[in-house]
């Protein structure tokens, strides 16, 4: 059963990171950049202290502690556990991969730390924006898959490097919106 999986991980890496294009190597390389998407994150700061006026702090508040948890999880207990090497260190395999700018990413890749931070990220501003910005959700998870995707199509992951911390971040992002939505009553006078 481990060896199917092992097989099908491989199958999958080789099959998305073969079909590049100088268009999508720039895509997928501005895609995995953490600071590409600081006008992104800008954007949703001011739309959320727009949607939320003053209680927009304990929305925003939430999303320190939930990504350092997410991160942590990802880059600083299953990493240094797992011991998996990414593809494009793994000998046999590492020179099947097309690289983008030279990218090879640091030794381990069992769990993508991009992948379970922005499906953390997503499902937190889901739950918690589910009744004041109705269309959010579908822009999150767009981009949390494309984060995700580029990972691989990078090949610097395995599909179950992304997949399993996407189902680990939906997890805390639930665990924290269950949080807000716990909590909101006793801060706030006013329900948001």
């Amino acid at each position: 059963m481990m060896q199917c999986l092992k097989d099908w991980d491989i199958k999958f890496l080789l099959e998305i990171n073969k079909h590049h294009t100088s268009l999508l190597d720039s895509v997928m390389w501005f895609a995995s950049e953490t600071f590409s998407w600081i006008p992104f994150y800008a954007l949703l700061l001011m739309l959320i202290i727009y949607k939320y006026k003053k209680q927009s702090w304990w929305v925003i508040i939430l999303i320190i502690p939930l990504i350092f948890l997410s991160d942590q999880i990802a880059s600083g207990i299953l990493k240094p556990i797992v011991h998996r090497l990414r593809p494009s260190h793994q000998p046999g395999l590492r020179d099947l991969l097309h690289y983008v700018n030279n990218y090879h990413g640091g030794t381990y890749g069992f769990v993508s730390s991009h992948a379970c931070n922005v499906f953390a990220f997503a499902t937190y501003l889901t739950i918690v924006t589910e009744q004041k910005i109705k269309w959010l959700p579908y822009l999150l998870f767009l981009w949390a898959m494309l984060v995700a995707y580029s990972r691989i199509y990078l090949g610097v992951h395995y599909p179950s490097d992304v997949a399993v911390p996407a189902v680990l971040g939906i997890g805390l992002g639930s665990l924290f919106g269950w949080i807000f939505h716990r909590f909101k009553q006793k801060i706030f006078t006013n329900n948001l």
